[in-house]
Order: C-alpha cells, then sequence, then structure tokens
C-alpha cells in the first residue's frame, strides 16, 4: 500500500519509525525486533495507536530487507498498518512515512518503534493538544542537575527550572511538519527530533508534560527498565482496586545484655528484645501485615531464624526488603499504624523519631505509632516482654495516569 489508509477530514494518523539498527544494543538484529514479555518491542509501540479511536492509520516505517521480520514482530497486528520503506537516516524514513499519508491528512503523530511503554493517555494528551494548538510533543521535567563540560571538565550548571526531556509522539499538521523536514533536508540541516524542523521554520511546539514512564530502549539496561514497567502494569491490571488491609502481631521477651531497638530506634533501657534479629517487635508485626495483606506470606517463612544470614539482622532492612516485595506484587503502602504494648520504659518521647524511621523506610506511607500498657496485666504488666500489633494499608500502584 503506498498510503496509511484513508480518514475523514481533520483525522490523524501515526507514523512509527522502526528503520533503525540497534547497534548500542548490541543483540545483533534491530531493537524494534527484540522480545518485551512476549511481544515484539515493536507491537509493544504500535498498540496505543491501534487502539486509539482517533488514530485514522497508522504506517510502520522499516528498512525493505526486514519488512518480513517487521510483519512477523507485529503478530496479529500486522494486517492493521502499512508498512513503508524507510531511507539511510531518520529525516528520511520520517519523510517517507509522511509522504504515504493519504493527501488529505491533517494531523500526525510521529512516534519511535523503540518506545514500547507508550501508554493510549499519552496517545490521548497528544491528540487533544494536536487539535487544541496544531503541535504536541510528549515531554518530561528534567529531574537530574544538569552540567555543561568540556575536555571531561565542567564549566557551568545549568539551571533546569525550564528545561524538558523531550520523547514521542511528537504531533503536528501532516503539511507543516512535511515542509519542515523537506526544508531540512534540503538544507542538509542535521535534526534530532521532528520538533527541531519546525523550530527551524519559526513553527510553534507545544510541550505535552506526561508522567507516565515512556523511555526509549537504547541499550540492554533499558530493556530489563521497560520488563520491570510492564510488569508493575500487568500487576496493576490484575489488582484489586480496593485497598487491602493486612494485620501483624508479634511478641518478644527483655532480657538483659540486648540492645532495645522499636521501629528502628534504640531505647536506653537496662533490657532488650531477645531474639534471632535485632527482635524489633513493632517493626516485625508492620512486616506480616504488609505480607498479610499483599498475601505474600509470614516474616517465619521470609526470614527464618533457623537461617544464619538474618541473625542479628537490622530489621529496618528487611522491612525495606518487605516493601520491595510488595511493590513487585503491584502495591505499595498507603497507610500503616503500630501499636507498642510495654509496661516499661517510657516510650511517648520517642514516638516522633519512631515515625520518621518508618515513613523515611515506607516513603510516600502515612505512618502512626502508639504506646499502651496493660495496667500491670499479663507478661507486658510483669515487665516480661513487649508485644506489637500492626495494621498495613495497600494499594495498586499508579503506573500509568
Amino acid at each position: 500500500m503506498s498510503a496509511c489508509g484513508a480518514g475523514p477530514a481533520g483525522a490523524v494518523y501515526a507514523v512509527i519509525v522502526a528503520a533503525g539498527s540497534g547497534t548500542r544494543m548490541g543483540a545483533g538484529i534491530n531493537k524494534v525486533l527484540l522480545d518485551l514479555r512476549g511481544e515484539s518491542v515493536l507491537r509493544h509501540a504500535v498498540r496505543p495507536f491501534l487502539t486509539s479511536r482517533e488514530i485514522a492509520g497508522v504506517c510502520v516505517v522499516c528498512k525493505p530487507s526486514e519488512q518480513d521480520r517487521i510483519r512477523q514482530a507485529l503478530q496479529g497486528d500486522a494486517d492493521r498498518v502499512t508498512l513503508v520503506s524507510g531511507g539511510e537516516t531518520r529525516q528520511e524514513s520520517v519523510l517517507a512515512g509522511l509522504r504515504a499519508l493519504p493527501a488529505g491528512a491533517e494531523f500526525v503523530l510521529v512516534h519511535d518503534g523503540a518506545r514500547p511503554l507508550v501508554t493510549e493517555r499519552i496517545v490521548a494528551d497528544c491528540i487533544a493538544a494536536l487539535r487544541a494548538e496544531g503541535s504536541a510533543v510528549a515531554c518530561t521535567r528534567v529531574s537530574d542537575t544538569i552540567k555543561r563540560a568540556e575536555g571531561g571538565m565542567v564549566q557551568g550548571t545549568v539551571p533546569r527550572d525550564g528545561l524538558r526531556a523531550v520523547q514521542t509522539p511528537q504531533g503536528f499538521r501532516a503539511a507543516d511538519l512535511r515542509r519542515a523536514m523537506e526544508a531540512a533536508q534540503a538544507e542538509n540541516a542535521r535534526i534530532t527530533d521532528e520538533a527541531s524542523a519546525m523550530e527551524r521554520l519559526g513553527l510553534p511546539v507545544r510541550l505535552v508534560e506526561c508522567g507516565d514512564v515512556n523511555l526509549k530502549i537504547t541499550t540492554a539496561t533499558d530493556m530489563v527498565l521497560a520488563e520491570a514497567v510492564l510488569r508493575a502494569r500487568s500487576a496493576q491490571e490484575r489488582a484489586d482496586p480496593a485497598p487491602r488491609v493486612g494485620l501483624g502481631y508479634d511478641v518478644h521477651r527483655l532480657a538483659p545484655g540486648r540492645r532495645l531497638v522499636l521501629c528502628g530506634v534504640e531505647i536506653p533501657y537496662e533490657r532488650g528484645l531477645d531474639g534471632h534479629s535485632d527482635a524489633d517487635v513493632a517493626v516485625h508485626a508492620l512486616m506480616d501485615a504488609m505480607l498479610g495483606a499483599a498475601c505474600l506470606g509470614d516474616i517465619g517463612r521470609l526470614y527464618p531464624d533457623t537461617d544464619e544470614r538474618y541473625r542479628g539482622a537490622n530489621s529496618m532492612d528487611l522491612l525495606r526488603d518487605v516493601a520491595r516485595r510488595v511493590q513487585d506484587a503491584g502495591l505499595r503502602v498507603a497507610h500503616a499504624d503500630v501499636t507498642i504494648v510495654a509496661q516499661a520504659p517510657k516510650l511517648q518521647g520517642y514516638m516522633p523519631q519512631m515515625v520518621r524511621s518508618l515513613a523515611e523506610a515506607l516513603p510516600g506511607a502515612a505512618v502512626n505509632v502508639k504506646a499502651t500498657t496493660t495496667e500491670r496485666l499479663g507478661f507486658a504488666g510483669r515487665g516480661e516482654g513487649i508485644a506489637a500489633q500492626a495494621s498495613a494499608t495497600l494499594v495498586p500502584i499508579a503506573v500509568t495516569r
């Protein structure tokens, strides 16, 4: 086919550029053909455009020699796209895609076939801005400090307040972008993205900030990151949207010659809690609450007292490990509440430190710590040990907006 389908006036078309080589990947094949959770990188990148009701047609620009492999990589979506032969450079490939659009095409979104984490929300936000203002370029705020360098030495720091890292899709009026790209090619201007071509002609470029992860696959590490993001998104889709609540309870005996550690804070006292680890009874109760809410077992199974690796272990390190396991399950701690049951010592003055300690280990969670006595009843009332109860509320991680 010579054109990406045909649609009504004002329709938006997508041009997916997949004619690269992926040399930096060192994989020996075009990186868009690599497997990512059972599907090619390219199919992940194309799908949000195919599922959008506002996209009238999709062109995939690729090397002529790779068209058969591209069709295979697209699997069941191959019949829904138009394959277009690309050029030696990205500019030539984008132009080939633009020239394959129907004559009446009004808008176009250009996207990198090596960006497999693009979401339907990013596509929808770009289309909304494109229709309203005539351009839309996905971007994200720059969080790292940026240095100007020369010869390996810092020459200055660049203020990052107005800096944005530009991504794709990049959308424009099709006629404007084609004119800008042809002008850049005629003048042998080297451009790094479509927005650069528009800027050369003094045409406005509207930035659309997207909170979604939308990285480009360039190195093997990027594949690992993309795998993790897709795994988390999958877990979120499977997760019950309702919050989950878990309960935890633990008891440790007080013994001489031991440190007393509660919620990661050392409390001056004549005795400490006895146990295989540091015996932080409050943190142990909280870990069991988190594991219970996530249906991941309990601390006895994960960190048994028969395992020498955990002898004298810092319970705050174990808490962070539990938080990682919870995150891998597509969940995060929204709220944690701990009650420490002890006749002595007095703990009220240490509550702010305890809250800070837990909050640092559980970023984003609302944390509360309480202490009570048993009016001298039972083992805690007799000063034989300390108990703790905890509840944890987990919610699905919001990976996409």
